[in-house]
């Protein structure tokens, strides 16, 4: 008699596709239903009833429409410029032996790490009506540019974004291989002819990226425009006008431009992804380029180049710091220094500053786990449940702070999910906007990671749950490390989402800085800025110092 053997069914519960499926009711929870509740408040009015007059208006109203085009103006000009500065400085600091090559990558990453709006106050005390540099000229008899509306935003967003394009375009000039322009240099290229036909093209991915995350910022940027458009409206400053000015009597409004706003994200991403896509080179990068040495005459021009670019950039933190200890009457400065700023911060403004770091700290922690879980279920275990996974955890990347934040607050303003004004809402809106950022660092160093040591482990009888714990998690922690460093920095420096959800109890810095403006308590905000500043430095210092001179990961 044949002897009959039953095979076991596999379990088709295991352990990831639970937590995948948890994961995905997470975020269909606290990021989905936002989206749609603000898309569904979009096409009602202010009764309650379904209507398209919202969007009539928004296309049909010169108020709106006028916005619209005004935030595509100053973010694609801001742009521009940014990279116009940045990518040559990149190019010069990156193939040439400039003198303090390591201090001036630091100069330029403090400056990028500054907090939120700060360029434009900082650019007021210079330039505004009663600024510093104004005055003096006035004094001499010439008059000075005004700081305020469509000019002085342009300046204020360049000067803020274009070390982040630099960071991007400096990483891949330093990692692209030069064998293609020695070839074009051999068949008589020109430098200028092999730089526009053969090393632009090969780092056109890195640039197109590095400006798109540009033009996202500037978007997402409410303060800046808040602070000196002066009547020159921006789609963000509409959004938050529209919601605060009548808490919920005109939040079907404040939807809608949160909707427009989204999709025109959306639009953005798409271009940038075609651009690419019609021109995406590949390298092998086993000969990186050497610096060339400069002597003398060039290597004192382009060093004083470079140097002018990153002090203008870190103007603004050198004009905060200096106004810091400031003596200040009422919301003037007068003459001599004090430290009365500061004890008026940790004496009036101290739950502020509790509350910044108990709430990215927290934040931080679920970043890193669930990112490390979520890059691990899209790389590692790939199926149609860890695509959707993947695909909505990166829909944060195209949402503005100030809609997301009017996403929650619509969403979980009632019981059981009753969160307004509460923290938790606070840093699940820190988590929701950096966690993608947190899920690609961690991707990154899994691709990076050899499948076999997982299957050894798995093969010597080690679940594969913990061996995830155990030895995969634990392998990318390096990597993950200078990622969460970043969504820390920009996390304890966030605005937009926190401005639309703090009360009295949840405000952070970057709130009080905010808000300590508006009341003229320009002293205290300077006050508040350097203490931001400080606590971003030591980060950078603190990574660089633990991962043994690494950069940090953008």
């Amino acid at each position: 008699m044949d002897k009959i053997s039953f095979a076991m069914p596999k379990n088709k519960w295991d352990f990831w596709k639970i937590i995948s499926l948890v994961l995905l009711v997470l975020l269909s929870v606290f990021l989905l239903y936002p989206l749609i509740t603000i898309g569904y408040k979009s096409l009602l009015n202010t009764e309650g009833n379904f209507t398209l007059s919202n969007y009539k208006d928004f296309f049909t109203l010169k108020y709106y429409t006028s916005a619209l085009k005004h935030s595509f103006a100053v973010c694609s000009l801001a742009t521009i410029f940014a990279a116009l500065i940045s990518i040559p400085i990149a190019y010069i600091s990156s193939r040439y032996t400039i003198a303090g090559k390591k201090l001036l990558n630091t100069i330029i990453i403090m400056s990028m790490i500054s907090p939120p709006f700060i360029g434009a106050y900082s650019w007021i005390l210079l330039f505004g009506r009663s600024g510093v540099i104004t005055v003096f000229f006035k004094s001499i008899g010439i008059i000075v540019p005004s700081i305020y509306g469509f000019p002085g935003i342009i300046l204020v967003f360049t000067v803020k974004f274009f070390p982040l394009i630099y960071l991007y375009v400096s990483g891949a000039l330093s990692s692209i291989d030069v064998s293609l322009e020695e070839a074009a240099e051999n068949l008589g290229m020109s430098r200028l002819k092999r730089i526009w036909t053969i090393t632009f093209p090969l780092i056109l991915p890195t640039i197109s990226a590095a400006m798109l995350m540009t033009f996202m910022a500037a978007l997402a940027d409410f303060g800046t425009p808040m602070l000196i458009g002066e009547g020159y409206k921006v789609l963000p400053v509409l959004i938050y006008q529209h919601y605060l000015s009548e808490t919920g009597g005109d939040a079907t409004m404040a939807s809608t431009l949160s909707v427009i706003i989204i999709l025109c994200a959306l639009l953005v991403l798409l271009i940038q992804k075609f651009i690419v896509s019609r021109r995406n080179y590949n390298m092998n990068m086993l000969r990186p380029p050497e610096v060339i040495k400069i002597t003398g005459g060039k290597k004192f021009i382009a060093t004083a180049l470079c140097y002018i670019v990153a002090f203008v950039g870190i103007l603004p933190q050198l004009t905060v710091l200096f106004t810091s200890f400031l003596k200040t009457s009422g919301p003037l400065f007068v003459k001599g220094f004090s430290t009365d700023s500061y004890r008026n911060v940790f004496g009036k403004l101290a739950r502020s500053l509790t509350n910044t770091f108990t709430f990215s700290l927290i934040a931080i922690i679920i970043m890193v786990v669930a990112g490390l879980i979520i890059a691990y279920l899209s790389v590692r275990r790939k199926n149609h449940l860890n695509t959707a996974l993947d695909i909505l955890v990166m829909f944060p990347y195209v949402i503005p702070g100030a809609v997301l934040g009017i996403s929650l607050l619509l969403s979980f303003n009632q019981k059981p999910l009753l969160f307004t004004g509460t923290w938790f809402i606070m840093v699940l809106a820190y988590v929701i906007r950096k966690l993608p950022y947190t899920v690609r660092s961690a991707s990154a160093i899994l691709y990076q990671i050899d499948p076999a040591i997982e299957e050894a482990s798995i093969n010597l009888g080690v679940s594969p749950a913990r061996t995830f714990f155990k030895t995969t998690a634990i392998l990318m922690l390096p990597g993950v490390f200078s990622g969460a460093i970043m969504s820390w920095i920009t996390t304890i420096n966030e605005l937009s989402s926190s401005i639309m959800l703090y009360t009295s109890k949840t405000s952070t810095i970057s709130v009080s800085v905010y808000t300590e403006v508006l009341r003229g308590n320009f002293g205290t905000a300077a006050a508040l800025a350097v203490i931001l500043s400080f606590t971003s430095i030591m980060s950078v210092f603190l990574f660089t110092k633990l991962s043994g001179g690494k950069t940090i990961s953008l």
